[in-house]
């Protein structure tokens, strides 16, 4: 007799896959993240996996996670807290029992807790009857056990049974989320298509995971999670560096000027390196470079030929570059920096997110050498990010450095994809063979970018270097004057780019109590906190910044009509020392995480209500 099903309908639902690296939770969450967003649920993503390459299997260490957080309403963050666990082991367990809400549902993969992995993961009593779990839904499945059985007429070796249990859990989740086992059948199909036989295995195992969640009694509530209300449009599930490679790619198309990236491998940016590589019949070349001085100075090798030149780091490959970088801007040529930002110093944490870049950014490079900084703020506007650093450096004639963060790299969201003929014109300021009046620093009178003239252009030909050059004719020189002109002219040139971005926006009132101020991917979990509290009745709005260096041109109107400003940032206050500098006459207030983790909305409802109540601070 088939069991009864009671579904309930919900808005949005976060759900976190867990277990070692090899337990295949990262595909698993692609997987339910990807058939989401099929069906037309709104999503935001968050991948979550350990920094050492072999962690130790069954240890907090090696604890791999993704989340996933898909609404029927509009979703800006993976989400606070899950709903749903996946744990594989009882690490996966002790690592994610705190992201929990009270009664969500857990399902482990029973076969695993025992008192062998008990001990690896710092347990010293059994977690399933120390009454740690009181409050939840715990649904005990024999995953391994069940999988094995299942796949044993396919001819797998054992270690490649283990590696399709992830399947038995995306069926416990396409069931238990009223999905179509068919979109998850066409995804293996996909990943695994040079494979025919894995195919059929992984298929079998999601179907077994499906059925085994319609027998048992402990899953007898489903959960539907209807598709959001988009504007029509022709929509994709991205991540952040994906989104990237493809706006450069649209830059490339939009100028007509060739890609080149020139990189060397490093997380969390390679995937950009990755994603280019596979563009070669789009025109994209890619270099990938023994070392980060070798990927930049090949990428502005390829801009004095006249490609759009790209190199992608990491804050350690961004130091390196840094020489390189003062090259790019006493040559004056275009190139765009992009920066992945993960946690520092040094190796730091490299699989998290952190914004402890920015000083880096803006003067990390010896002499007077300015640049202009822009900053994505969600995994999908990446890609609008990186197309405008392109129109910005080829316009300007200068570098560009784009700072994205590991969140937003990895993290993933719906995408409305463009038109490229709809996307702002770039027009590079290419010079015409044997055009008398040109010299190399003769400038635009408005924007002051130089002309670009390319090697073998008849009657074009210049010296360029690292030496001073002369203004407008382009010598070597050493007048100290000179210098003096070029520094400051190389400097007015990126200031008035603010000219050429737009006005700062408000989400919100104009004038206020508290203006909540963040920059980069900070973005979702900042707009989420405030929407919620303005909701309340609450006098609060929120300006992120997106035009780091030079700053909007409205932006001291903006702050001057708000009681108090609150910089959100994570780190230790990076911008807020920055906005000291450009706009001291403002008394901020900072709020400041440094965990490798993002936001959490509660969190900042918490510190925006005490400061809107003038209560003393707490943090």
């Amino acid at each position: 007799m088939r069991k009864k099903i009671k579904v309930i309908e919900v808005d949005e639902v976060v759900v976190k896959f867990a277990g070692d690296s090899g337990d295949g939770m990262q595909l698993t969450g692609s997987q339910f993240s990807d058939t989401s967003a099929f069906i037309g649920n709104d999503l935001s993503t968050f991948p979550d996996y350990p920094s050492e390459i072999r962690a130790p299997q069954g240890t907090i260490a090696g604890v791999s996670g993704f989340q996933v957080h898909i609404g029927h309403t509009e979703v800006q963050t993976p989400g606070d807290l899950a709903d749903v666990l996946v744990a594989m082991n009882p690490a996966a367990l002790k690592a994610n029992l705190k992201w929990l809400k009270k009664g969500a549902t857990i399902i482990i993969d029973i076969d695993n807790f025992d008192n062998k992995h008990y001990k690896k993961a710092g347990y010293i009593e059994d977690p399933l009857g120390d009454g740690s779990m009181e409050g939840y839904s715990v649904v005990k499945a024999p995953i391994t056990q069940l999988t094995r059985s299942t796949v044993s007429d396919f001819g797998l070796d054992s270690r490649m049974a283990e590696k399709t249990k992830n399947q038995f859990v995306a069926g416990l989740l396409y069931w238990l989320f009223n999905r179509d086992l068919k979109i998850g059948e066409n995804f293996l199909k996909d990943k695994f298509k040079s494979k025919p036989d894995l195919v059929k295995a992984n298929i079998a195992v999601l179907h077994a995971g499906y059925h085994y969640a319609e027998t048992i009694e402990a899953m007898a509530t489903t959960f539907l999670v209807n598709p959001a209300k988009k504007g029509k449009g022709l929509f994709r599930n991205i991540t952040g560096n994906v989104a990237t490679a493809w706006g450069l790619l649209a830059a490339s198309e939009r100028s007509g000027r060739p890609l080149y990236l020139g990189s060397y491998p490093i997380t969390p940016a390679t995937e950009i390196l990755q994603e280019l590589a596979k563009m070669k019949h789009l025109g994209a070349v890619t270099f990938q470079a023994e070392d980060e001085i070798a990927g930049i100075c090949s990428a502005i090798g390829a801009s004095f030929t006249g490609s759009l030149a790209v190199t992608t780091t990491s804050g350690p490959g961004l130091a390196l570059k840094s020489e390189a970088i003062g090259l790019a801007v006493i040559t004056e040529l275009p190139i765009v920096i992009v920066n992945v930002q993960r946690g520092g110093p040094s190796t730091g944490l490299p699989t998290k997110t952190e914004q402890a870049d920015l000083l880096q950014a803006i003067y990390g490079r010896n002499g007077e050498s300015p640049c202009i900084i822009l900053a994505a703020s969600t995994p999908a506007n990446c890609f609008k990010f990186a197309y405008e650093a392109s129109r910005l450096a080829i316009e300007h004639m200068t570098p560009v450095i784009l700072l994205t963060d590991g969140y937003l790299a990895n993290g993933s969201e719906l995408w409305k994809i463009p038109d490229t003929k709809d996307l702002p014109p770039i027009e590079p300021p290419l010079v015409e063979d044997d055009d008398p009046t040109y010299l190399p620093y003769k400038r635009d009178p408005e924007k002051l970018s130089r002309y670009w003239a390319l090697p073998g252009q008849k009657g074009l030909r210049h010296r360029i270097g690292g030496l001073e050059k002369a203004d407008v004719t382009g010598e070597v020189s050493h007048d100290p004057f000179n210098h003096e002109i070029m520094v400051m002219t190389r400097e007015d040139k990126v200031k008035r780019v603010a000219r050429r971005i737009p006005q700062q926006a408000i989400i919100g009132k104009e004038t206020g109590d508290l203006l909540v101020v963040g920059w980069g991917g900070t973005y979702g979990a900042l707009l989420s906190a405030v929407k919620e509290l303005q909701a309340d009745g609450r006098s609060i709005s929120l300006t992120q910044f997106n035009y780091i260096y030079p700053l909007p041109e409205n932006v001291e109107t903006i702050f001057s009509n708000f009681k108090k400003i609150i910089i959100c940032e994570l780190n230790r206050g990076q911008f807020a020392t920055y906005l000291r500098s450009e706009l001291p006459q403002f008394p901020y207030l900072q709020y400041n995480k440094v965990q490798g983790l993002p936001f959490m909305i509660s969190e900042l409802k918490r510190k925006f209500t005490q400061i809107l109540e003038g209560k003393k601070d707490e943090y």
